[in-house]
């Protein structure tokens, strides 16, 4: 797989651009939609081999490059999960006060394999 030239004039490298020699650098090269065109031709490349992993940070590897949007009409704890089990992450917005940001982070964070693993229940009284 080639990585060429971007829009913006970033180099051009083959595989997965790295941090070079700093083995504490993950990729230095990001794209987005606009910086790619892909054109309709015949290819090699066998989908059920392909790796679309991709490195977020250090210690966070998405299975599938998506990130949703930090914007309050985007990501909430139902696109955070939705995302989640995607292989992708959910980033929560910040328009919200800091204890209902709170709540929408235990709500991820208790979703589990599309089961919340410990549900707020009530009682009928």
């Amino acid at each position: 797989m080639s990585i060429g030239t971007s829009r913006l004039g970033g180099p051009a490298a083959d595989g997965v651009p790295t941090g070079g020699d700093d083995p504490n650098k993950i990729a230095m090269l990001g794209l987005t939609f606009d910086d790619v065109l892909l054109l309709p031709a015949a290819s090699d490349v066998v989908p059920a081999t392909a790796d679309t992993s991709s490195q977020l940070t250090r210690k966070i590897r998405l299975k599938v490059p998506l990130v949703s949007s930090a914007m309050d009409t985007v990501t909430e704890s139902r696109m955070a999960i939705a995302m989640a089990r995607a292989g992708g992450i959910g980033v929560l917005h910040r328009n919200l006060p800091i204890s209902d940001q709170a709540s929408q982070v235990e709500t991820v964070k208790r979703s589990e394999a599309g089961m919340v693993t410990v549900p707020v229940t009530c009682r009928p009284d």
